[in-house]
Order: C-alpha cells, then sequence, then structure tokens
C-alpha cells in the first residue's frame, strides 16, 4: 500500500450520523472478494440521488471525506473502507469511529482522523462556506490543518508506524525477515 506521510487535499463533507458500513457498501455487494470496482458500489444507494456528495462535480479527486460522528458503525465488513479507498479516499475526519471500521481502514491506508466536536462543526461551516477549501493532513505531526486553524489528533504508534511506511501488517512482519531468519537458526 502508498506511505501516507502528507495530504493535502479538498474534502467533501457528508454531515451525516451513524453512517454504517451498509450504507457505506450495500450488502449485496459483499460477494466480492477483490477490491476491484468497489469504487462503483460506494455508497451505492444513496449515489442515485444527484445532489448527493459524491455525485457533486468537483467531487471526483477529492481525498478527504468529513463524515458525521460515529461513522463506519455496524457489521465488520472490509469492504467499506476498500470502497473508500477505491473511490480514491485516503482519509475520513469525524469526531468517532467505529473500533472495527478503524482497525480495517489502517490495515488498508485509510486514515481515520478523530476531532473535537467544535472544530468538526468548524470543518463543516468551512467546507459549506468555501467548497473548494484544502485540507492539510501531517501524520508524522498528528495534525490537522485548515483555514490558518491546526489541530493535533490521536493515533495508535503501530498503525502510524505501518502507514508512513507503506506497510500492512504482513509487510511489516516480512520487513523484518533477516532478523526472524537468524533468530530461527540460532535457536
Amino acid at each position: 500500500m502508498p506511505s501516507f506521510t502528507t495530504l493535502t487535499s479538498r474534502a467533501l463533507p457528508l454531515p451525516m450520523e451513524n453512517i454504517d458500513t451498509d450504507q457505506i457498501t450495500p450488502a449485496r455487494f459483499l460477494r466480492i472478494t477483490h477490491k476491484a470496482g468497489l469504487a462503483d458500489v460506494l455508497f451505492k444507494d444513496w449515489r442515485n440521488d444527484p445532489t448527493f456528495v459524491l455525485n457533486r462535480a468537483d467531487a471526483p479527486g477529492a481525498q478527504i471525506l468529513v463524515a458525521g460522528d460515529n461513522f463506519g458503525c455496524g457489521s465488520s465488513r472490509e469492504h467499506a473502507p476498500w470502497a473508500l479507498v477505491a473511490w480514491g479516499f485516503r482519509a475520513v475526519v469525524s469526531t468517532r469511529f467505529a473500533d472495527i471500521f478503524r482497525n480495517n481502514a489502517l490495515k488498508n491506508g485509510l486514515l481515520p482522523v478523530v476531532v473535537a466536536p467544535d472544530v468538526h462543526a468548524r470543518l463543516f461551516a468551512l467546507l459549506a462556506r468555501e467548497p473548494a477549501s484544502e485540507l492539510h493532513i501531517d501524520l508524522a505531526a498528528q495534525t490537522l490543518t485548515f483555514a490558518h486553524e491546526s489541530v493535533v489528533f490521536p493515533i495508535d504508534p503501530f498503525p502510524k508506524k505501518c502507514l508512513l511506511g507503506g506497510l500492512d501488517e504482513l509487510g511489516y512482519l516480512l520487513a523484518h525477515e533477516p532478523a526472524i531468519a537468524a533468530y530461527e537458526a540460532a535457536h
């Protein structure tokens, strides 16, 4: 997976709360066992509405989604972060993420950025006022910057290290193969 160091991108606002994984990737598409084509099913049922945020003319190219509280709740399907990444998102900003979704996202190169409710409200206000606004994320510094404001966000050290190095968990282990082989040879 590509490393995640910094990201500067336009952001798309999706202010609905409690967006579950079935809304992100509807259950009828769960037979898909590969990531190809999942961009087409991202929020599939909502994309029938011509005013839905992903249908906007300026939506393509945006790599940050600013979503309502409790994003990714529901079942544990990995298809949800797969579809978000396939569409082109590299980060999702919210006040809270479901634990399983957050873990699946991190394992697939999608950064969940948790911000305080007041920061969240200012982000939505900025995107309503200036839809072309760009946000900047610096993973090493754990900062989200927008409109001359910078906030720190939390992330566990291990997934941070993996994202910075462009490694999934298996890639992390394989990077240590020489040390593992040396240990095994000595024992």
